[in-house]
């Protein structure tokens, strides 16, 4: 191995390491939003529960109109400078969350939990950042290292719902989205350490006379299985556990246990990352992505088995580590499937759509929720796992492996 080949290694660990210990600060917003979003719009909400998810709604579609615009801006600000503005555009929507419980203003809340979504955009780009400063054979566990930083969300996030939702009693809910200011502040500070080369701070870009149309990379057998696979796990994923804490809560178990589950949820999600990378390098993605779809399905096996706490909180740990093979899987499948002059456009598309249908999930969650309950909720995974396994088989019959980039 050259000199240069170690120092590239050495700079792009350094940067995934930055950027994953901004996803654990930064991050927190999104289980602080996710595990009080639906309780808080039953809090503001009249005897008609059903829009209850909305706010949930508003933070993934914020998360998806935030895709495109966020990629411009890293683009043009350079990747420090772009993410740094993320933080600004979170700490905004938590003030305008906390402000909306004040005044007792449902759609203010949602609207404030959309900008936190916004915000949300500019952190999911940095599996992309960490995987585009990294040599190919790293790109893989260098996403998987950035995702491993949800292993403090996991913690954090729920521990500081625990203890500020009543701080600003008797307005419920408020400290906890008020913490996401602080929570911003610190991820600001950590992402001005991130250095990266010219070539990758997004102001000198590789010439774009290799770039090919975005139709041609979207259409291609590779990226459209892999985009199906990230959208329809991200999806159930969204779907499942936005109900859940609505689910539990109902059954008669307390907001505490609700909360823990979502913890022990986005533990799943996030702490097999550490070795995700590894066996995708391994085994390759397809299987990687395989595995987490069957994940899937035990946990809608285990969650229609009852409704005891433990049935609950093991279907939400299933879920978590489903979502983190499939997901992780489908991301690295994305990264190969364009050129370097690419990857700004390619990824807003990539996001755009994902979270754009992640929004649609969290809504309909609600409804499917409040019509028919957690069973059906549960029931719907089976569908759509499976087509994503036709998604899969059609890849594997085709023979192509990776793009032709």
């Amino acid at each position: 191995m050259t000199a240069i080949a170690i120092e590239a290694g050495t700079d792009a660990r350094r940067t995934a390491l930055i950027l994953a210990a901004s996803q654990a600060i930064i991050g927190s917003a999104a289980p602080i939003a996710i595990s009080m979003g639906a309780l808080a719009g039953q809090y503001l909400l009249g005897p008609d529960k059903s829009l209850a998810t909305a706010p949930i709604t508003g933070f993934n579609i914020g998360v998806a109109l935030g895709a495109l615009p966020a990629a411009a801006i890293i683009r043009g600000m350079g990747q420090r400078g772009g993410f740094m503005t993320g933080t600004i555009v979170t700490a905004l929507g938590g003030l305008v969350a906390t402000s909306a419980l004040f005044h007792g203003s449902f759609w203010l809340f949602a609207f404030g939990l959309l900008v936190i979504g916004v915000g949300g955009a500019f952190v999911q780009q940095f599996r992309f950042a960490a995987a585009d400063n990294a040599p190919p054979p790293f790109k893989a566990r260098a996403i998987s290292f950035v995702l491993a930083g949800g292993i403090v969300t996991a913690i954090l996030g729920p521990q500081i719902v625990i203890f500020t939702r009543e701080s600003f009693a008797p307005v419920m809910f408020a400290g906890s989205f008020a913490a996401i200011l602080p929570l911003a502040a610190v991820g600001a500070i950590i992402l001005s350490f991130l250095r990266l080369p010219a070539k990758a701070s997004g102001k000198v870009e590789i010439a774009d006379n290799d770039a090919r149309p975005l139709a041609e990379i979207v259409t291609h057998p590779r990226f459209v299985a892999a985009l199906f696979c990230a959208v329809g796990s991200y999806a159930l994923m969204s779907f499942v556990m936005t109900g859940a804490p609505l689910a539990m809560v109902g059954c008669g178990l307390s907001e505490d246990d609700a909360t823990l589950g979502i913890s022990w949820h986005v533990m799943a999600m996030f702490a097999p990352s550490f070795f995700t990378g590894s066996l995708i390098h391994r085994f390759g993605a397809e299987r990687i992505v395989a595995t987490g779809l069957i994940l899937l399905i035990g946990c809608a096996i285990v969650a229609l088995s009852g409704l005891a706490l433990w049935q609950f909180w093991t279907s939400l740990i299933l879920l978590g580590l489903g979502w983190n093979f499939s997901f992780i899987g489908a991301t690295a499948m994305v990264a190969a499937s364009y050129r370097p002059s690419e990857k700004g456009k390619v990824q807003g598309f990539h996001d755009f759509v994902l979270f754009g249908s992640v929004a649609c999930a969290s809504l309909m969650s609600g409804m499917v929720y409040n019509a028919w309950g957690w069973t059906m909720l549960n029931w719907m995974v089976f569908p759509v796992t499976v087509l994503c396994f036709v998604a899969l088989g059609a890849l594997k019959l085709t023979g192509i492996r990776k793009a032709d980039a």
